[in-house]
C-alpha cells in the first residue's frame, strides 16, 4: 500500500487508512513510539505501559546494592531533616 505524505501546520504527516488501523487495532489519539534502523526503515510500536510488578520481575534480587547506597545510609543529618 503506497501512502503520501502531507503537510499539516509544519508538521508532515503519514495518513494511514482506515483499514490499516483496524489491522493493526490502532485509532486516533493512541500514543505511539516511532524509531528508525539504520536500513532507513521506521517502526511504530504502540507504546508500553508499564507495571511495577513488570519491571520489579525484572530486577536481579541477589544483587548486592550499589555502593553510593552504603554511604545514603550512613550519612549525617545537614540539615532540618526528620530520621
Amino acid at each position: 500500500m503506497e501512502i503520501v505524505l502531507r503537510k499539516y501546520g509544519n508538521s508532515t504527516v503519514a495518513v494511514l487508512p482506515p483499514p490499516v488501523l483496524k489491522d493493526l487495532g490502532l485509532a486516533a489519539g493512541q500514543a505511539m513510539t516511532l524509531d528508525t534502523t539504520p536500513d532507513g526503515r521506521i517502526v511504530l510500536a504502540r507504546k508500553r505501559k508499564y507495571r511495577l510488578a513488570d519491571l520489579v520481575a525484572q530486577c536481579d534480587l541477589t544483587a548486592p546494592p550499589p555502593a553510593d547506597l552504603a554511604l545514603w545510609g550512613s550519612a549525617k543529618p545537614v540539615g532540618r531533616e526528620v530520621w
